[in-house]
C-alpha cells in the first residue's frame, strides 16, 4: 500500500545524499511536475528553481493560471520561449516527429536555464505510464530520458532527478495532496508536455493552433465537474474519403450509415505495439445512442483504425477544420474508457464549437484505451 508519508522520508534522504549544488525545476502547472518540484524542495530548499517554459502551445491564460495556483508554494520563474518552439514545430506532421522536436527544443532550452543558473541537476515529474510507454514504442513522452539510455549530463549538462518516476497517477495524486498542495493543481487534468501542438492533429499551423486552443477552452468548461478524467478538443483539417468496406460493418445499427475515413493519422495501441493508423468518422442516424459506444468495436478489430468518431454537426460544405470531442475516465492513464455522455449534451457543446466559422464538422471520440491512445498523437 502506498504511504506518503513514508515516501517523502525515503525520496528526501535519498535526494540529500546527491550533493547537489543547485537544482532547476521544470514545472508545467500539472500535478506530476508540481508534486515532484515540491518534494524536491522539501529536501533542497533554496537550491531548487522552479520554471515554468511558455511554449507556445499552452491553453488559453494558462501561464498566469499557473502562476496564480503555485504562489506561495513555489517561486515559480515563468521564462517564454514560445518563438524557439514555433521554429522547432511549425508545419511539421507526423506525431513522433511533433513529440521528438518538442523533446529536443525543451531540453536545450533547459540545458540553457541550468547553465545560466550555474546548476548541475534537473527535476522532472515524470511518473511510471510516461517511461512505460516511451519504452515500449507506444509514443515518446518528452520528459523521457534516463529510460532510453540517454546521458543527460554528457548531452544537455545535467544530471536528471526524477521522484516520482515509480509512481502511477492515482499515487502522485494522492502524495500532492497530503502535501497540501492546491486542488487546483491536484485535481487538475492531465495536459501533455507538447501540448495542443499534438491536439492540432496532423500538419502543425498558427491557424489551426489557434483553432485548438479555442475549442479547448470550450470542451473543458462544458465538460467540467462531470467526473471525468480527461476531456479536451483536438482539431484536424476536414479531409476525408468514404469507406464502403468500413461501412458494410455498421449498417445494421441505424439508417444512412456511413464510415468515411480521415486524411490524417491517430496513433492507437494494439496489442503491446504502436499503431499510427486511420481516423474513422461515423455519419448517419443511430437506432439508438447507446450503440455509440459500440461503434469501436466493429471499426478497429482487424483494422488499421484506431480511432473511432460519431458526427454530431455539420455544416455540409468542403474544407475547413473538424473538431473532435475527446473524454475518459480512467484511474492509471494505461487503459481508458469512455464516459456514457447524453447526445444533448455533446450536441449542444458541438453547436457552440460549430458557431466558429472555421470549422466544418464536430464529432464525438467513442474510443477506449486500447485500441486507441487517450491524445491523437
Amino acid at each position: 500500500m502506498f504511504t506518503p508519508e513514508e515516501f517523502i522520508g525515503v525520496i528526501t534522504r535519498e535526494i540529500r545524499k546527491l550533493n547537489v549544488k543547485c537544482a532547476v525545476a521544470a514545472v508545467s502547472g500539472g500535478v506530476d511536475s508540481t508534486t515532484s518540484a515540491v518534494v524536491a524542495r522539501l529536501a533542497l530548499g533554496d537550491k531548487l528553481i522552479p520554471v515554468l517554459f511558455d511554449t507556445g502551445f499552452m491553453r488559453l491564460n494558462e501561464t498566469s493560471e499557473i502562476i496564480n495556483n503555485l504562489t506561495g508554494l513555489l517561486p515559480i520563474r515563468l521564462i517564454d520561449v514560445k518563438e524557439e518552439f514555433y521554429r522547432a514545430m511549425i508545419n511539421m506532421s507526423d506525431a513522433e516527429e511533433k513529440r521528438l522536436a518538442f523533446r529536443s527544443t525543451f531540453y536545450n532550452v533547459l540545458s540553457r536555464v541550468v547553465k545560466d543558473n550555474d546548476c548541475d541537476w534537473v527535476v522532472q515529474g515524470t511518473i511510471a505510464p510516461d517511461w512505460i510507454e516511451t519504452t515500449g514504442g507506444i509514443k515518446t513522452q518528452h520528459n523521457v530520458l534516463a529510460q532510453l539510455g540517454i546521458e543527460t549530463d554528457k548531452v544537455y549538462g545535467f544530471k536528471l532527478l526524477e521522484p516520482l518516476k515509480d509512481l502511477y497517477k492515482d499515487q502522485v495524486r494522492v502524495l500532492a495532496r497530503f502535501l497540501k498542495i492546491p486542488s487546483a493543481v491536484t485535481e487538475r487534468q492531465p495536459f501533455p508536455g507538447p501540448g495542443l501542438s499534438i491536439r492540432a492533429v496532423g500538419r502543425l499551423t498558427m491557424e489551426k493552433l489557434e483553432v485548438t486552443r479555442w475549442s479547448t477552452r470550450i470542451v473543458e468548461e462544458r465538460l467540467s465537474g462531470l467526473g471525468l478524467s480527461q476531456w479536451f478538443a483536438a482539431v484536424w483539417e476536414d479531409n476525408r474519403t468514404t469507406s464502403d468496406e468500413l461501412s458494410k460493418r455498421i449498417k445494421d445499427l441505424g439508417s444512412g450509415l456511413t464510415v468515411d475515413v480521415f486524411s490524417i493519422k491517430g496513433t492507437g495501441v494494439k496489442g503491446d505495439s504502436r499503431e499510427y493508423g486511420s481516423v474513422a468518422l461515423v455519419r448517419g442516424k443511430l437506432s439508438s445512442w447507446s450503440d455509440v459506444f459500440n461503434l469501436y468495436s466493429r471499426l478497429t478489430y482487424g483494422t488499421n483504425v484506431t480511432h473511432v468518431i460519431y458526427e454530431l454537426a455539420s455544416k455540409g460544405a468542403s474544407g475547413g477544420y473538424f473538431a473532435a470531442i475527446r473524454a475518459v475516465v480512467t484511474d492509471d492513464y494505461m487503459t481508458a474508457n469512455v464516459p456514457m455522455l447524453s447526445e444533448s449534451l455533446l450536441s449542444s457543446i458541438a453547436d457552440e464549437l460549430m458557431s466558429n466559422k472555421l470549422i466544418n464538422a464536430v464529432g464525438f471520440d467513442v474510443t477506449p484505451k486500447p485500441p486507441a491512445t487517450i491524445e491523437f498523437e
